[in-house]
């Protein structure tokens, strides 16, 4: 149900299932953990992308999803929903910026998905949507991670009416990162993502966590957890050789 490869240190993980719109259930949760293990464990990806095979980028929870939904127990509907939380915490605890690039629709937990990804490209025919009001259920876990994307006020629109949005306007509120034209999107895609492999691998992966880690925290517990990740920034091969070429360079002029 993921097809996984890695090209130019990018690792690329596709939901494979387009006869169901990538619709998301156990197994492809679970492969989608898997792939995001076995790119976070390869040291020469620079990048992560989660793309749908197909017209659309995923669905939400698929027909035998939303059945055992309905007959679990409160047990077996807790353990459902932790694993979907272990998925986006693994997401922010990556090194790598973890994108996703949206084609036709995200919706309900595929918007969720592409939500709690670091960063979210869209064709401009794409379209978003968290539906779950309309069957009586809430996008409670992703709802921590909208509400830090965009708005008090465009989050409870957003989730509330069940509507879905276009690509434009989802990047006028923040939920998206760029809009691409459908025609040229999967270079545009490769040509954003290739940025990440022509910057400091470290200096990524300890703003990234520096980011998440300071939300939430105090003014000033936060400039104090920056300048100890400032201190062990300096101390890391990659500043010691970019400072090291930036004197050099200097010094020749």
């Amino acid at each position: 149900m993921i097809l996984y490869t890695v090209e130019n240190s990018i690792a690329s993980i596709v939901l494979n299932r387009p006869e169901k719109r990538n619709a998301l259930n156990e197994a492809l949760i679970a492969e989608i953990k898997s792939s995001l293990e076995r790119a976070a464990g390869d040291e020469s990806v620079r990048a992560i992308v989660i793309s749908g095979a197909g017209k659309d980028f995923c669905s939400g929870a698929d027909l035998s999803a939303l059945q055992k939904i309905a007959r679990a127990s409160m047990s077996d509907n807790a353990e459902d929903a932790r694993s979907l939380l272990d998925l986006f915490v693994r997401i922010r605890q990556i090194r790598v910026p973890v994108v996703a690039a949206v084609r036709g629709r995200a919706l309900a937990g595929g918007c969720g998905l592409a939500t709690a990804c670091d960063l979210v490209l869209a064709s401009e025919t794409a379209r978003f949507g968290y539906p779950e009001v309309k069957i009586g259920f809430v996008p409670a876990m992703v709802l921590a991670i909208l509400r830090r994307n965009i708005s008090e006020k465009r989050a409870f629109e957003l989730i509330t009416r069940g509507e879905e949005i276009d690509a434009a306007y989802a990047n006028e509120i923040g939920l998206v990162n760029r809009v691409f034209s459908d025609n040229t999107f999967d270079k545009e895609v490769n040509s954003y993502l290739q940025r990440f492999t022509e910057v400091s691998s470290s200096s990524i992966a300890l703003t990234k966590s520096l980011l998440y880690q300071v939300d939430g925290l105090p003014f000033l517990e936060a400039l104090e957890t920056g300048a100890d990740v400032n201190v062990i920034a300096r101390m890391t091969e990659d500043c010691q050789q970019g400072i090291a070429k930036f004197l050099n360079h200097g010094s020749k002029k």
